[in-house]
């Protein structure tokens, strides 16, 4: 049996993260997961662009996966902490359901439960959890209600409502970390900074150990599903102006056709462009308690969407549901 080579786990981790991934950055991923196989990062970095054709460390590599040299650097500019900022492709689904600010476990079992009953007659290939899933509530740096459900049994309530839209959609299910996701780790900056960057308390590895098979999307990273994007809605600084409303507030910042949840309120804008091209925007009902103690007079009500996607790979048609007393409008 040939033997198994670091070359061979290089193509592996370049083939699943496709060539437009920086070298560097899969090199991390790859020595993270595997920190026996390599000696550090640049060793995992050099058998990757063994294996892509830019002179490696293992000579006698042979070039699988060739690639262009990136830009050099001439002028010796000190080296960047600049990120990437790239949105998370969805893709591979027909029909996606859209669940956006259920506040786990200030949910609404009306409401949930006449979202699935609606979504088990569609079918969707995919759920995606667009922001706010779990409330965060103790973790909060506003004024907390000692009464109020702790963080263990947020996450417990969490895991026992991902069991039920596991079993009753059977579809691959995304989680969008949303403002209130982002209370946890602003919390562990705060009170307890000695634990960040260990990974048995990063709050992604907290989700997958209660939701397996979860995709989590992070870092404020937009989504696209073909050419339609998607956000929480606290992505931009200063959040989203809703004058008129939401959805045209939405607009006025992204430009794109694109939608998100976060202001609890079902709303839906409609421009032309000089191209000819209809841009459109929405903006998602919530699943969660209508009257919270904070804020009992709002203008919120519940909804969620619905996304067929082309296969061409780029038209969708978005179906903005609202509910009214259990009743899809």
């Amino acid at each position: 049996m040939p033997k198994f080579t670091k070359a061979d786990l290089a193509r592996q981790y370049r083939d699943k993260y496709g060539v437009k991934m920086p070298t560097l950055k899969l090199a991390r991923i790859m020595y993270k997961e595997n920190e026996l196989s390599f000696k550090n990062v640049e060793d995992a970095r050099g058998v990757l662009r063994a294996i892509e054709g830019k002179r490696g460390s293992e000579k006698n590599t042979k070039v699988t996966h060739p690639t262009e040299e990136r830009p050099k650097n001439p002028y010796s500019i000190p080296a960047s902490d600049e990120t990437e900022f790239e949105p998370f492709i969805i893709k591979g689904h027909k029909r996606v359901a859209i669940f956006s600010d259920i506040h786990v476990p200030y949910h609404s079992i009306d409401t949930i439960t006449s979202a699935l009953t609606f979504c088990k007659k569609e079918k969707p290939d995919a759920l995606l959890l667009n922001g706010d899933t779990i409330d965060c509530h103790r973790l909060s740096r506003f004024i907390k209600d000692p009464k109020k459900r702790n963080f263990k049994l947020e996450l417990d309530t969490f895991k026992a409502l991902f069991d039920v839209f596991e079993k009753q959609l059977k579809c691959k299910i995304y989680f969008k970390i949303g403002n209130h996701e982002e209370r946890y780790e602003h919390f562990l900056y705060e009170k307890a900074g000695e634990l960040v960057g260990i990974e048995e308390f990063e709050f992604e590895n907290i989700i997958k150990a209660r939701a397996k098979g979860i995709d989590i999307i992070g870092d404020k990273r937009p989504m696209r599903l073909n050419s339609l994007w998607g956000i929480h809605g606290h992505e931009y600084v200063g959040g989203i102006s809703a004058p008129v409303n939401p959805a045209r507030g939405l607009f006025l910042k992204s430009k794109v056709s694109c939608f998100q949840g976060h202001n609890h309120q079902t709303s839906e804008h409609t421009e032309p462009t000089l191209a000819d091209k209809m841009v459109t925007t929405w903006s998602l009902g919530c699943m969660s308690e209508l009257h919270p103690a904070y804020m009992p007079l709002n203008k919120w009500n519940h909804g969620f969407g619905i996304v067929d996607l082309d296969s061409n790979g780029e038209d969708f048609e978005f179906r903005n549901k609202r509910i009214f007393k259990g009743k899809i409008l």
